[in-house]
């Protein structure tokens, strides 16, 4: 698996990440053996940078992380977690929840130190809370020696500039806005977080399943013509014998100024069948039409969070 640096904090990230939330059951029942065996062959094909939340199954997704990699050496992964967010609805950013949450994320894993803690959704709070005071925690956690390197995550692009003008962070972490349909982050936010140096990932490159061939979720929030696009856009690649969630990965993983792009599975065979697409030349002809198909709707999103954090 290639890798890129992460900003100015010296990681080798992974092109292609691991991302846990699905550990957390967030989408659908699993198995132990599932959520172990995803884990470890996740590792087996390089994606050993590994990104969870206590979000993410309330917990179970750190749990069983913890299980998964207890008889792995510290050396042979790099471990993200966040904190703030704890339910659909709850949040706390309080500097003595943050200094709770990160040693009970440390417990839960089984670890002494995560390599990065990103303060998880901030829309949806005051984004002011996170400069003066949950920023100042987590770099007091990090002066412990508990966490290497820190910053925040969140769907808005407007959250990056607004944070990241006001204080130092060492990355960033955005969702859903490095796809075929969606390059807002690439193009407005990567260039600005690289004249600072803070290193920048990306998540969710199938868009929540809008960018394969499942069956879209009740929750996705996209507009109505973008999902409309996206059936036309799944059918063209059908057609050619293709998965769009192919173009979509590859897509995603080309862009040398974003450190690594996390997708998540409890299905071993999914993990399996990314790590070698990430490996395989991309089909560009049918990428273009793919994008041709977009094109009207680019960029078009939704809100998250608090009206004024958009």
């Amino acid at each position: 698996m290639h890798t890129r640096s992460l900003g100015r904090t010296g990681l080798q990230l992974p092109i292609l990440g691991f991302g846990a939330s699905s550990l957390g059951q967030e989408f659908r029942r699993i198995t132990l053996e599932d959520a172990l065996r995803s884990v470890r062959v996740a590792l087996e094909c390089g994606l050993n940078f590994i990104d969870t939340s206590p979000f993410y199954g309330r917990g179970m997704s750190e749990v069983l992380l913890g299980m998964a990699l207890r008889d792995v050496p510290r050396d042979q992964y790099l471990l993200c977690t966040k904190l703030g967010r704890y339910d659909l609805t709850h949040f706390d950013f309080s500097a003595r929840r943050v200094a709770e949450s990160v040693d009970v994320s440390l417990h839960r894993m089984g670890v002494d130190h995560v390599d990065i803690m990103l303060c998880h959704d901030i829309e949806f709070v005051p984004m002011q809370q996170i400069v003066d005071e949950t920023l100042p925690a987590l770099r007091r956690a990090q002066q412990a020696g508990k966490v290497r390197f820190i910053g925040f995550s969140g769907y808005p692009q407007k959250i990056f500039r607004f944070i990241c003008d006001q204080t130092d962070v060492d990355c960033v972490l955005s969702y859903h806005q490095h796809t075929l349909q969606n390059t807002r982050f690439s193009e407005e936010t990567v260039p600005y977080l690289a004249a600072k140096g803070v290193g920048a990932m990306n998540a969710g490159p199938f868009s929540a399943r809008l960018l394969t061939h499942a069956p879209l979720p009740a929750w996705l929030k996209e507009p109505e013509t973008v999902k409309a696009a996206a059936r036309r856009a799944a059918a063209l690649c059908a057609e050619r014998g293709v998965d769009i969630a192919k173009v979509a990965l590859q897509f995603s993983l080309e862009h040398t100024g974003i450190a690594t792009t996390i997708a998540g599975s409890a299905n071993p065979e999914n993990i399996r069948r990314w790590a070698q697409w990430a490996a395989e030349p991309p089909d560009l002809e049918l990428r273009a039409r793919v994008l041709e198909i977009f094109r009207e709707v680019h960029n078009l999103g939704h809100a998250e969070g608090l009206p004024e954090n958009n």
